[in-house]
């Protein structure tokens, strides 16, 4: 049976994957949160639209039943911003995510990169989706990933439409959900810098962390934590 909410807080966790990865990379973070007690749902959003996404995210969220903690990695954290609003999401966490504010997109964040900061190896669009280069999926996504778990994720990358890219934020629900925000220091896909920028201007809790893009699969634990002081927060309390 999902648990809706405890004299502990929270005790649904919906997860979110970004561009290029599916949610298998959410394995360690759902190992750690099943065994302290939390109902775990994993979405497996199509990346095609950030409007499907969200659709698909909110399907989630009424499964679970009851209120519940909304977790995106990259890209997962436009989805969040969007399905957040949802009277289900209790609260949101960012991991090294996308954080946008109303009218923004993914694709308008990135427009003018941080001066200096690295250049993520996006390969041309094909059909309308985006693939990261294989060669330097590593060193650019999962630097601190076991070298052959980061092969792995470079061959098997899930096509990320252009479309979803562009999809644009109605209402960010970090405007009226408390949050946290979980900032990678050697993130080469999306720089700390602009991490620290979007966090700052949602209100989030701040906490930071050595670790590159992927560091939900490198760093479980320090996730899992972040995640189970935002569903144990006396700021969900009230709601």
């Amino acid at each position: 049976m999902p648990h809706a909410g405890t004299g502990n807080g929270v005790k649904n966790v919906v997860l979110v994957h970004g561009g290029f990865v599916d949610g298998s990379g959410w394995e360690g973070v759902y190992k750690i949160l099943k065994k302290d007690g939390f109902s775990v749902t994993i979405v497996q959003n199509p990346t095609l639209s950030l409007a499907g996404d969200v659709a698909v995210t909110k399907r989630a969220l009424a499964a679970q039943g009851g209120q519940a903690i909304l977790v995106g990695h990259s890209y997962g954290g436009a989805v969040i911003t969007e399905a957040g609003n949802d009277p289900n999401v209790a609260g949101l966490v960012y991991i090294a995510a996308f954080a946008p504010d109303r009218g923004e997109s993914v694709a308008s964040l990135i427009k003018d990169p941080v001066p200096g900061a690295p250049v993520p190896p996006i390969m041309p669009p094909q059909d309308g989706f985006l693939f990261l280069d294989k060669a330097k999926f590593a060193a650019s996504f999962a630097a601190d990933v076991a070298p052959d778990a980061a092969a792995f994720m470079a061959d098997a990358q899930v096509p990320w439409g252009v479309e979803a890219l562009s999809g644009a934020i109605t209402e960010p629900a970090w405007r009226s959900k408390p949050s946290w925000y979980l900032v990678a220091t050697n993130d080469k896909m999306i720089p700390p810098e602009a991490q620290r920028a979007m966090s700052k201007r949602t209100g989030a809790k701040v906490v930071e962390f050595e670790g590159s893009h992927a560091v939900y699969v490198s760093q479980p634990q320090a996730v899992a934590r972040l995640i189970e002081e935002a569903a144990k927060s006396p700021t969900l309390a009230a709601r």
